[in-house]
């Protein structure tokens, strides 16, 4: 079920454009920190945490059922970008490797915290289960495979995928920006 115009004002955004669809079973922490753009659609068991980083959403953007986004130091997410299920986007990870303590409960002077702004640029596409750690750009076109671990920039419409993460190929950009236009003359022009 999705949540009413009513109760997405009532969530307490920052910014929340029009169209924008919701499932009442997502999950919303920190919503003064969360700008959502127009025709956008976050499906059930998503999870978006922001603050004190920024989480923006752009426009014409899909989360599909179990997405989680933790923007504690800020995601920016483009618009046309779709994240399939159960991807996770970390913009805050604690060391695993270096001999630092982990974890919330313990002091800040005890732990080593990566935490770098995540920017998913324009069209970018994100298969199912994959997770994209702090710092990542993802440029304007670029495609993760399905469970791809995402440690690393993927330069714009680069596909990559795999563990170890590979380029494998290249997005048509032309084409992209050609349906956008598109799809913009549609919607001022009030067609299906």
């Amino acid at each position: 079920m999705w949540l009413s115009y009513g109760q997405l004002i009532s969530i307490g955004f920052a910014a929340i454009g029009a169209d924008v669809s919701i499932d009442e079973k997502a999950l919303i922490l920190g919503p003064e920190h969360i700008r959502i753009g127009s025709h956008v659609r976050i499906d059930a068991f998503s999870v978006l945490s922001a603050g004190p980083g920024d989480l923006t959403i752009g426009d014409h953007v899909h989360l599909g059922v179990s997405v989680r986004i933790y923007a504690a130091a800020g995601v920016m997410v483009e618009s046309f970008v779709g994240l399939s299920s159960g991807v996770a986007v970390y913009s805050v990870s604690d060391d695993f490797v270096g001999g630092a303590l982990t974890n919330p409960t313990v002091p800040a002077d005890l732990r080593n915290v990566t935490a770098k702004p995540v920017f998913l640029g324009r069209h970018a596409i994100v298969g199912a289960g994959s997770v994209i750690l702090p710092g990542v750009h993802l440029g304007d076109g670029a495609s993760v495979g399905a469970l791809t671990l995402v440690h690393r920039n993927v330069p714009t419409n680069v596909i990559v995928r795999g563990n170890p993460m590979a380029r494998v190929g290249m997005r048509n950009g032309d084409r992209l920006r050609d349906l956008e236009a598109e799809l913009q003359r549609r919607e001022a022009s009030g067609e299906p």
